[in-house]
Protein backbone atom coordinates (compact mmCIF):
# COMPACT_ATOMS: atom_id res chain seq x y z
CA UNK A 1 0.00 0.00 0.00
CA UNK A 2 1.15 3.50 -0.80
CA UNK A 3 0.57 6.82 0.93
CA UNK A 4 -0.54 10.33 0.03
CA UNK A 5 2.17 12.97 0.08
CA UNK A 6 2.36 16.67 -0.81
CA UNK A 7 4.40 18.05 -3.69
CA UNK A 8 5.41 21.67 -4.25
CA UNK A 9 5.69 22.84 -7.86
CA UNK A 10 8.15 25.47 -9.03
CA UNK A 11 5.46 28.18 -8.84
CA UNK A 12 4.78 27.34 -5.21
CA UNK A 13 1.55 25.44 -5.80
CA UNK A 14 1.09 22.43 -3.54
CA UNK A 15 -0.63 19.30 -4.81
CA UNK A 16 -1.24 15.82 -3.51
CA UNK A 17 0.43 12.72 -4.93
CA UNK A 18 0.30 8.99 -4.37
CA UNK A 19 3.64 7.47 -3.42
CA UNK A 20 4.29 3.72 -3.69
CA UNK A 21 7.59 2.33 -2.44
CA UNK A 22 9.21 -1.00 -3.39
CA UNK A 23 9.85 -3.64 -0.73
CA UNK A 24 13.62 -3.24 -1.00
CA UNK A 25 15.99 -0.70 -2.49
CA UNK A 26 14.50 0.99 -5.54
CA UNK A 27 16.09 -0.01 -8.84
CA UNK A 28 14.63 3.08 -10.47
CA UNK A 29 11.97 5.78 -10.24
CA UNK A 30 8.73 6.30 -12.15
CA UNK A 31 6.20 9.12 -12.45
CA UNK A 32 2.69 7.90 -13.35
CA UNK A 33 0.38 10.45 -14.98
CA UNK A 34 -3.33 9.84 -14.57
CA UNK A 35 -6.17 9.54 -17.05
CA UNK A 36 -8.95 12.14 -16.87
CA UNK A 37 -10.37 10.30 -13.85
CA UNK A 38 -7.90 11.48 -11.21
CA UNK A 39 -5.57 9.44 -9.04
CA UNK A 40 -8.30 6.85 -8.55
CA UNK A 41 -8.26 3.21 -7.53
CA UNK A 42 -6.97 2.12 -10.93
CA UNK A 43 -4.05 4.58 -11.02
CA UNK A 44 -3.09 3.67 -7.47
CA UNK A 45 -3.09 0.00 -8.51
CA UNK A 46 -0.84 0.86 -11.47
CA UNK A 47 1.56 2.56 -9.05
CA UNK A 48 1.49 -0.38 -6.66
CA UNK A 49 2.24 -2.72 -9.56
CA UNK A 50 5.33 -0.80 -10.63
CA UNK A 51 6.43 -0.62 -6.98
CA UNK A 52 6.13 -4.41 -6.76
CA UNK A 53 8.51 -4.52 -9.74
CA UNK A 54 11.12 -2.62 -7.71
CA UNK A 55 10.44 1.03 -8.59
CA UNK A 56 9.71 4.08 -6.44
CA UNK A 57 6.52 5.49 -7.95
CA UNK A 58 4.82 8.88 -7.66
CA UNK A 59 1.46 9.81 -9.22
CA UNK A 60 0.69 13.54 -8.93
CA UNK A 61 -2.94 14.61 -8.54
CA UNK A 62 -3.03 16.61 -11.75
CA UNK A 63 -6.49 18.09 -11.21
CA UNK A 64 -5.65 19.61 -7.82
CA UNK A 65 -5.20 23.00 -9.45
CA UNK A 66 -8.93 22.96 -10.21
CA UNK A 67 -10.35 20.83 -7.41
CA UNK A 68 -8.77 18.78 -4.64
CA UNK A 69 -9.39 15.08 -4.31
CA UNK A 70 -10.87 14.34 -7.73
CA UNK A 71 -11.38 10.59 -7.98
CA UNK A 72 -13.80 9.40 -10.66
CA UNK A 73 -15.13 6.12 -11.98
CA UNK A 74 -15.81 5.22 -15.60
CA UNK A 75 -19.54 5.75 -16.06
CA UNK A 76 -20.84 8.31 -18.61
CA UNK A 77 -21.24 11.02 -15.95
CA UNK A 78 -17.67 10.39 -14.76
CA UNK A 79 -16.36 10.67 -18.32
CA UNK A 80 -18.18 13.98 -18.81
CA UNK A 81 -16.81 15.32 -15.53
CA UNK A 82 -13.29 14.19 -16.37
CA UNK A 83 -13.43 15.81 -19.78
CA UNK A 84 -14.59 19.06 -18.19
CA UNK A 85 -11.61 19.02 -15.83
CA UNK A 86 -9.23 18.23 -18.69
CA UNK A 87 -10.55 21.18 -20.69
CA UNK A 88 -9.54 23.51 -17.86
CA UNK A 89 -5.99 22.20 -17.57
CA UNK A 90 -3.06 24.39 -18.55
CA UNK A 91 -0.21 22.37 -20.06
CA UNK A 92 2.54 24.57 -18.62
CA UNK A 93 1.11 24.09 -15.14
CA UNK A 94 0.73 20.36 -15.73
CA UNK A 95 4.39 20.09 -16.66
CA UNK A 96 5.38 21.99 -13.51
CA UNK A 97 3.43 19.43 -11.48
CA UNK A 98 5.08 16.52 -13.31
CA UNK A 99 8.48 18.08 -12.67
CA UNK A 100 7.66 18.26 -8.96
CA UNK A 101 6.69 14.58 -9.02
CA UNK A 102 9.91 13.67 -10.83
CA UNK A 103 11.92 15.49 -8.18
CA UNK A 104 10.13 13.60 -5.42
CA UNK A 105 10.49 10.27 -7.21
CA UNK A 106 14.20 10.64 -7.84
CA UNK A 107 15.89 13.30 -5.66
CA UNK A 108 19.03 14.38 -7.43
CA UNK A 109 18.48 11.95 -10.28
CA UNK A 110 16.14 11.12 -13.12
CA UNK A 111 12.91 9.19 -13.41
CA UNK A 112 10.97 7.43 -16.12
CA UNK A 113 7.45 8.64 -16.86
CA UNK A 114 4.36 6.78 -18.02
CA UNK A 115 0.94 8.25 -18.70
CA UNK A 116 -2.44 7.08 -19.88
CA UNK A 117 -5.11 8.86 -21.96
CA UNK A 118 -4.69 12.59 -21.18
CA UNK A 119 -1.68 11.50 -19.14
CA UNK A 120 -0.21 10.02 -22.32
CA UNK A 121 -0.25 13.49 -23.88
CA UNK A 122 1.29 15.04 -20.75
CA UNK A 123 3.94 12.33 -20.87
CA UNK A 124 4.86 13.27 -24.44
CA UNK A 125 5.17 16.96 -23.57
CA UNK A 126 7.20 16.13 -20.46
CA UNK A 127 9.58 14.09 -22.63
CA UNK A 128 10.03 17.22 -24.76
CA UNK A 129 10.47 19.72 -21.94
CA UNK A 130 11.90 17.89 -18.93
CA UNK A 131 15.00 16.17 -20.23
CA UNK A 132 16.87 17.36 -17.15
CA UNK A 133 14.65 15.30 -14.82
CA UNK A 134 13.04 12.66 -17.05
CA UNK A 135 15.19 9.85 -18.47
CA UNK A 136 12.59 8.14 -20.68
CA UNK A 137 8.86 8.10 -21.40
CA UNK A 138 6.11 5.59 -22.20
CA UNK A 139 2.94 7.19 -23.59
CA UNK A 140 -0.34 5.27 -23.77
CA UNK A 141 -3.00 6.49 -26.22
CA UNK A 142 -2.37 10.17 -25.59
CA UNK A 143 -5.18 12.06 -27.29
CA UNK A 144 -4.01 15.41 -28.62
CA UNK A 145 -0.38 14.36 -29.07
CA UNK A 146 -0.60 15.23 -32.76
CA UNK A 147 -1.20 18.86 -31.75
CA UNK A 148 2.24 19.02 -30.08
CA UNK A 149 4.42 17.56 -32.82
CA UNK A 150 6.24 20.87 -33.18
CA UNK A 151 7.90 19.86 -29.90
CA UNK A 152 10.47 17.05 -29.98
CA UNK A 153 11.34 14.63 -27.18
CA UNK A 154 14.84 14.95 -25.76
CA UNK A 155 14.71 11.48 -24.15
CA UNK A 156 13.85 8.00 -25.45
CA UNK A 157 10.09 7.48 -25.82
CA UNK A 158 7.73 4.67 -26.78
CA UNK A 159 4.06 4.93 -27.73
CA UNK A 160 1.12 2.54 -27.34
CA UNK A 161 -2.05 2.84 -29.43
CA UNK A 162 -5.04 0.62 -30.07
CA UNK A 163 -5.97 -0.14 -33.67
CA UNK A 164 -9.67 0.40 -32.84
CA UNK A 165 -9.26 3.72 -31.02
CA UNK A 166 -11.66 6.03 -32.83
CA UNK A 167 -10.50 9.04 -30.77
CA UNK A 168 -6.95 8.66 -32.12
CA UNK A 169 -7.25 7.52 -35.74
CA UNK A 170 -4.35 5.69 -37.31
CA UNK A 171 -3.69 8.72 -39.51
CA UNK A 172 -2.71 10.60 -36.33
CA UNK A 173 -0.61 7.68 -35.16
CA UNK A 174 1.23 7.74 -38.49
CA UNK A 175 1.85 11.48 -38.10
CA UNK A 176 3.24 10.92 -34.59
CA UNK A 177 5.52 8.17 -35.89
CA UNK A 178 6.72 10.29 -38.80
CA UNK A 179 7.49 13.23 -36.51
CA UNK A 180 9.40 10.99 -34.07
CA UNK A 181 11.53 8.67 -36.24
CA UNK A 182 13.69 7.62 -33.28
CA UNK A 183 10.69 6.53 -31.19
CA UNK A 184 9.07 3.11 -31.13
CA UNK A 185 5.34 3.12 -31.87
CA UNK A 186 3.35 0.02 -30.93
CA UNK A 187 -0.12 -0.59 -32.36
CA UNK A 188 -2.24 -3.24 -30.61
CA UNK A 189 -4.59 -4.98 -33.01
CA UNK A 190 -8.17 -5.17 -31.78
CA UNK A 191 -7.50 -2.84 -28.84
CA UNK A 192 -9.55 0.29 -28.18
CA UNK A 193 -8.89 3.49 -26.25
CA UNK A 194 -8.22 2.77 -22.58
CA UNK A 195 -7.21 -0.82 -23.21
CA UNK A 196 -4.85 -0.81 -20.22
CA UNK A 197 -7.54 -0.07 -17.62
CA UNK A 198 -9.23 -3.13 -16.15
CA UNK A 199 -12.08 -0.94 -14.83
CA UNK A 200 -13.20 0.02 -18.35
CA UNK A 201 -15.28 -1.87 -20.87
CA UNK A 202 -12.48 -1.34 -23.39
CA UNK A 203 -9.99 -3.27 -21.26
CA UNK A 204 -7.95 -5.70 -23.34
CA UNK A 205 -6.03 -8.04 -21.07
CA UNK A 206 -3.67 -9.32 -23.75
CA UNK A 207 -2.77 -5.87 -25.08
CA UNK A 208 -2.39 -4.51 -21.56
CA UNK A 209 -0.01 -7.31 -20.57
CA UNK A 210 2.13 -6.95 -23.69
CA UNK A 211 2.27 -3.14 -23.35
CA UNK A 212 3.20 -3.38 -19.68
CA UNK A 213 5.95 -5.86 -20.46
CA UNK A 214 7.34 -3.56 -23.10
CA UNK A 215 7.16 -0.58 -20.75
CA UNK A 216 8.95 -2.46 -17.98
CA UNK A 217 11.69 -3.63 -20.35
CA UNK A 218 12.06 -0.04 -21.58
CA UNK A 219 12.31 1.29 -18.03
CA UNK A 220 14.73 -1.45 -17.01
CA UNK A 221 16.98 -0.50 -19.94
CA UNK A 222 16.86 3.23 -19.29
CA UNK A 223 16.48 3.70 -15.52
CA UNK A 224 16.53 0.25 -13.89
Amino acid sequence: MGETITLTASDGFQLAAYLAEPAGAAKGRIVVVQEIFGVNVHIRAVCDGFAADGYRVVAPAMFDREERGVELGYQPDDIATGRAFKAKMDMDAAIRDVAAAAGQAAPGGKAGIVGYCWGGLVTYVAACRLGDSIACASSYYGGGTADYLNEKPSVPIIFHFGSEDQSIPLSQVEAIEKANPDATVYIYEGADHGFNCDHRGSYNAEAAAVARGRTLAFFDANIG
